[in-house]
């Protein structure tokens, strides 16, 4: 019984191990070359790459990311803080020469606004033309079953007695 629960240990070690060896981690991505001295400088670079999406791993931040543009990105993103950018100013500059895709949260403003409305008013198009849909059938008139004329009748008796 001790040498199962043994066995059990270490084969739970072993495989815990290999998750978290294999599993991906955003401080893989950024590169020990990338790093700024200034640890709030640095800080402040990680905090604006969660937000920028990898342009090449769609929808994966650049902070997490180990593509060559995403490792630009993250560059050009520490360059424009050393320099002396805030924070708006650093994604003002980035969103204006990559566009607002490259955004994970897009702003609701301008056009954006449409695309981020066109869900709940489909739905709610959607639940509207159902229910009017159901409630015109509810009070459509039925169909009254007419009875069998007496032709009908005999040629049904006719059919079945053969």
């Amino acid at each position: 019984m001790k040498r199962l629960s043994l066995l059990l240990i270490v084969a739970l070690g072993m495989m815990s191990v290999a998750t978290i060896s294999l599993s991906p981690s955003s401080a893989w991505a950024v590169e020990p070359d990338e790093i700024l001295d200034d640890p709030v400088l640095e800080a402040r670079a990680r905090e604006l790459s969660k937000g920028l999406r990898c342009l090449v791993c769609r929808n994966e931040s650049i902070d997490e990311s180990n593509a060559d543009l995403a490792r630009d990105l993250r560059l050009l993103v520490r360059e424009r803080l050393v320099a002396g950018d805030t924070d708006e100013q650093v994604l003002a500059f980035i969103v204006d020469r990559y566009g607002e895709y490259v955004l994970l949260r897009p702003t609701i403003n301008g056009s954006n606004w449409l695309l981020w409305a066109a869900g709940p008013l489909m739905l709610l198009f959607a639940g509207g033309t159902g229910f009017f849909y159901l409630r015109g059938r509810a009070h459509a008139p039925k169909d009254q079953e007419k009875a069998l004329s007496e032709a009908e009748q005999a040629r049904l008796r006719k059919i079945l007695d053969q």
